[in-house]
Order: structure tokens, then C-alpha cells, then sequence
């Protein structure tokens, strides 16, 4: 009986944005209790791989931010190429809609960031931490709604989240480098042009390509570039077909993806939403740098998706989703302010203080949770009955 719960459980679509819920209570609880010290220790503990005094020797959260955190990208990048090549991203006409949403989705929040940074040269660099979508947390909790919407809707919601994490890999490359180191970025072009070769010689082994990838990331992280980006580059050399017609691609897709779901993101949750509540009051809640993340995840991702989609829609330069009504998509408007896993992580980017990294997680949390509340209730409501069976089969 257990098992069949446990199958039951990690078969279901929510399962995924539940364990993170739980990873981030219980890195709270954790934060805050007497085994704080043991938590911080151990995420400050250094860990070196190194040979004759080169190599690597950072904290064990770094090694999950800049290591775990580049597999999590490498599968964000095998989805991304499959979208493009046969996917929801290969015709044109499907992207506009929610590609232009993802556009306002992103201006919107950072916007709403910046009206209570401006002017603040400590807080303002955050700017790009409410303009990312957890795909796993609001799918999860598009799904606990069931089948009272339309699958228009989870394609759109899907499709606006993968360009949105799009969006936030160029904006770690552009905005998130630090001090470059120009000889280490060369020498990361050695095994990227060895996995290009491989490409054009239409290669079918994939373990070389790993372990290219993985040279590869050790040059890009060295460089100073954030390293994750050199995970998504890797998958793009992964071949979609090999010479016997199958799929190297979606085969490490399939098989990577539950270990990123139920193991890398849990991780780095619990690794990074232990925000300290001990003297934290009403005023620090309203303080620039939460307030400005809380409003921008709730606010400017509801203004910018929402008001984008209506704007198309009514302008005539795009059809709304088969099935859905307006209150439908504001429910899902709603639920792309999930910042939640990417903008933890674009925190973590931004600020290594950690009284600012607190803020960060306090304007995350409280922001991620309000907007997948107000997503789910503004469903739940607007849909009191199972979708229609034709709008479904339209899909």
C-alpha cells in the first residue's frame, strides 16, 4: 500500500512543486531552530577537487549553485532544443501570444523592482530577480485545478515559462558575469568546437559530448561567466536523432528528468530558502529590496503576462487560448509570478551579503506564495466545471 502512495504521488503532475514546498519549509524550519549553525556550517563548508594545488575550491553551496544548479540548465536546454526543432517553439505563429506575454512578464517585473530600488546602488542590481517562472511550481499547481481548464492554457502557461527561462540564460550571460578571465573562455571554446565537429560529423556516441560538457564548465566557471550557461550550450550539441533513428535527446531528457525534479531542485531549495525569521518584523517585509521582489512577482507578472495577452488578443495580432476565458488567464498570469527556484537563483547572483540574501528569500517567498494562491483561487473559481470535452480534444 505504501509503494503504490509513493507511485501514486510521483506520478502525479503536482508532485514535483509539493517536495519543493516542503524542501523550503524545511530549510525555514531548519534556519530557525537550534540546528541553524549545523545548517549554515555545512553549507559554508569548502570542498576542494584539485591537482597540484589547481582545480576547484569553493563552499558546498556553491557547488550545488554552480554545479547541481548547471545540470538543472543542461535539461532546461535539451527542452528548449527539442521546443525549437519539433516542439511548441517550431512554429512561429504558436510562439507569438505567450513569447510576447513572457516579453511583458519579464519588463514588468523588473520594473516594479526598480521603482523601490532606484537610486539605491546596494539593492538596484537585483533588478532581474522577479523576472523569472518556476515551470515546476506552476505547472504544479496549474495541475492540482485539474481538468476544469483547458489544455490551451498549460500549453501557454508552458510555453511563456520555457521563454522566459530563455530570457533569464541571456540575462546571466549579459548581466550576471563576473570579473572576466579572457585565457579561461578560450580555452572553453576548445571543447565546444570539439562538440560542434562532432555535430557536423553527425556523431552518435553522446558520452563524449558529456564529458566535453563537463571540461567545458570547468573553463566557463574559471572565466568568470556563470557556469550553468555552459549546461545549456551542451545540450544543444546533443544530437536530437543518431544514426539507428532514435533519440540520444530525448532519451537523456526522459531519464535526466526526475532526478532534477525530485533531487537537484529539492536540494537547492533546501540549500537556499533558509531565510532567518528571528527579529524580522512587519517594516522588514516592507523594506525596498523584498517589497520590490514581493511586488514585481505579484504585481508586474500579473500586469505584464495579462495585460500583454489582452492587449494581442483585442489588437487582433493573436488568438486567445481554445477553451480559456480572461479570468482563466488571469489565473494564469498569476501563477507566473512563481519566481521561486530561478529567482533564488538569480539572487544568489545578485547579492553574496547575507542580510541582503535574506531579503531576497523573505521577497521571494512571500511573493511566489501569494501569486500561486491568487493563480489557484482565480481558476478554481472561474472554472467550477470540467473543461468541455471538445475544447480538450481541440488541443
Amino acid at each position: 500500500m505504501l509503494l503504490r502512495a509513493i507511485d501514486r504521488f510521483f506520478s502525479h503532475e503536482a508532485s514535483g512543486g509539493i517536495l519543493l514546498i516542503v524542501a523550503a519549509l524545511a530549510a525555514m524550519i531548519v534556519a530557525n531552530s537550534a540546528l541553524s549553525g549545523a545548517y549554515e556550517g555545512v553549507l559554508g563548508a569548502y570542498l576542494a577537487v584539485t591537482i597540484s594545488g589547481e582545480g576547484l575550491e569553493k563552499p558546498l553551496i556553491l557547488w550545488i549553485n554552480d554545479g547541481l544548479m548547471a545540470i538543472f540548465f543542461f535539461l532546461i536546454g535539451l527542452e528548449l532544443k527539442a521546443e525549437l526543432l519539433e516542439g511548441k517553439l517550431k512554429n512561429l505563429r504558436d510562439v507569438v501570444l505567450p513569447g510576447m506575454a513572457a516579453v511583458g512578464g519579464m519588463a514588468l517585473p523588473a520594473l516594479f523592482f526598480l521603482i523601490f530600488n532606484w537610486g539605491n546602488p546596494v539593492t538596484v542590481g537585483g533588478w532581474a530577480i522577479p523576472a523569472a517562472t518556476d515551470i515546476a511550481f506552476a505547472l504544479g499547481v496549474l495541475a492540482l485545478v485539474g481538468d476544469r481548464v483547458p489544455s490551451s492554457l498549460k500549453v501557454f502557461l508552458l510555453t511563456l515559462a520555457i521563454l522566459d527561462d530563455m530570457g533569464a540564460i541571456l540575462i546571466i550571460a549579459l548581466f550576471y558575469t563576473a570579473e572576466l578571465k579572457v585565457d579561461y573562455l578560450f580555452l572553453a571554446l576548445i571543447p565546444a568546437a570539439l562538440m560542434f565537429w562532432m555535430n557536423m560529423k553527425r556523431w552518435h556516441r553522446v558520452a563524449p559530448i558529456l564529458i566535453l560538457g563537463v571540461v567545458m564548465w570547468f573553463f566557463v566557471l574559471k572565466s568568470g561567466v556563470h557556469a550553468t550557461l555552459a549546461g545549456v550550450l551542451t545540450a544543444f550539441f546533443i544530437p536530437l536523432k543518431d544514426k539507428w533513428g532514435k533519440s540520444p535527446l530525448h532519451s537523456i531528457e526522459h531519464g535526466l528528468s526526475p532526478y532534477v525534479l525530485y533531487g537537484i531542485i529539492p536540494i537547492f531549495a533546501f540549500a537556499n530558502a533558509g531565510v532567518v525569521l528571528t527579529g524580522i518584523s512587519f517594516a522588514d517585509l516592507l523594506a525596498p529590496l523584498p517589497l520590490g521582489i514581493a511586488s514585481g512577482l505579484v504585481l508586474g507578472k500579473m500586469v505584464g503576462v495579462f495585460g500583454i495577452t489582452y492587449l494581442m488578443v483585442r489588437l487582433g495580432l493573436a488568438r486567445k487560448p481554445h477553451g480559456a476565458n480572461w479570468a482563466q488567464i488571469f489565473g494564469v498570469a498569476c501563477l507566473a509570478g512563481i519566481g521561486f527556484t530561478m529567482s533564488l537563483f538569480i539572487g544568489s547572483l545578485s547579492f553574496d551579503d547575507q542580510e541582503l540574501m535574506n531579503g531576497v528569500r523573505l521577497g521571494v517567498l512571500c511573493g511566489s506564495l501569494i501569486s500561486g494562491v491568487t493563480g489557484f483561487l482565480a481558476l478554481r473559481l472561474s472554472s467550477s466545471e470540467p473543461a468541455p470535452a471538445e475544447a480538450q480534444a481541440a488541443q
